[in-house]
């Protein structure tokens, strides 16, 4: 990656609706304009993201999106879907940013805001730079939360299923919803921790204990457990199969789609079926990853990425 760099603005995006949305911007100030769009959704930015980007060629804005990260308040539902963090990305792209392109960026749930606002937005992106492709269907959900990632990963999903008693496991993501969503504060963390924990097991090729402990602490395991399932309950407030449906919307903007061969938590069948609604993308498989943006293949994949585009323009 990058040397470590801090941003050189920060500031919050006050929304009509009660959210004040953290922002800050890295790099160039004249350089060329990008956003980074985290995952989760409810994880928030972290500095290593800042280091994704050329410090001389990019000014990148990163945002923690409602209710993660530094947004307040925090691990708030209220008002919190994908069209409200699309209003929020216009916001920031015209009113902090000024800029009228942008490349945009992101992995695993940010790939698929990242998607969302490219398909309603496309002529304010310049370049799309995509990993760990997920689309929020039926079956993607499944997979992950109710039974297809439970036969790689038997002795996690126990630790997984350990919040939920027997008879309301035929439905996990609504059982989670219950007890992530209640009054019970007490069962509220036990869930958080649990619905957290699966993810920051599961997430690289190899077992990364750093991923584990940072989604097992209480403050993020809460936001990103209550917004992550919050959103997995309602589709992504999107319509099945929306995002490759409306592929054809991206024609004519140059992207770039990266994916682990072995991720777990958002398997390659999804990125496959993103590059055939959308060939004019460059798709590359990276062999010996996982889902980790920081895993070594994936890692230098979207570095070749940015740097690729680093030179397409600038404000």
């Amino acid at each position: 990656m990058y040397p470590p760099i801090e941003p050189y603005k920060t500031g919050f995006l006050e929304t009509a609706d009660g959210h004040q949305v953290y922002w800050e911007l890295c790099g160039n100030p004249h350089g060329k304009p990008a956003v980074f769009l985290h995952g989760g959704p409810g994880s928030g930015c972290g500095a290593q993201h800042r280091q994704l980007f050329d410090p001389t060629k990019y000014n990148v804005l990163l945002f923690d999106q409602r209710g993660c990260g530094r947004s307040r308040p925090h691990a708030s539902l209220h008002n919190n879907t994908t069209a409200h963090l699309i209003e929020d990305m216009e916001r920031l792209r015209s009113d902090i940013m000024g800029a009228e392109k942008w490349l945009v960026f992101g992995g695993s749930w940010g790939s698929t805001l990242s998607l969302a606002y490219a398909q309603a937005h496309p002529k304010h992106v310049s370049e799309l730079v995509v990993r760990g492709i997920f689309t929020v269907r039926k079956e993607e959900l499944r997979w992950f939360y109710q039974e297809g990632a439970s036969w790689l990963f038997p002795d996690y999903w126990e630790d997984y299923l350990a919040p939920i008693p027997p008879e309301e496991r035929d439905d996990l993501i609504a059982a989670y919803h219950k007890r992530l969503t209640g009054n019970n504060d007490e069962e509220q963390i036990r869930a958080a921790r649990a619905w957290s924990q699966w993810e920051g097991r599961t997430i690289s090729l190899l077992l990364d204990e750093s991923h584990v402990s940072s989604h097992i602490e209480d403050h993020f395991a809460i936001a990103f457990a209550r917004i992550e399932n919050h959103y997995f309950s309602n589709s992504g407030f999107m319509t099945e199969n929306q995002l490759l449906d409306n592929a054809h919307k991206l024609h004519g903007i140059p992207g770039i789609i990266i994916q682990g061969r072995y991720d777990a938590c958002t398997p390659a069948k999804t990125a496959w079926e993103l590059h055939k609604a959308w060939p004019q993308a460059e798709f590359q498989i990276i062999a010996d990853a996982g889902h980790a943006f920081n895993e070594p293949g994936i890692l230098k994949a979207l570095i070749a990425a940015t740097d690729k585009f680093a030179d397409n323009g600038s404000t």
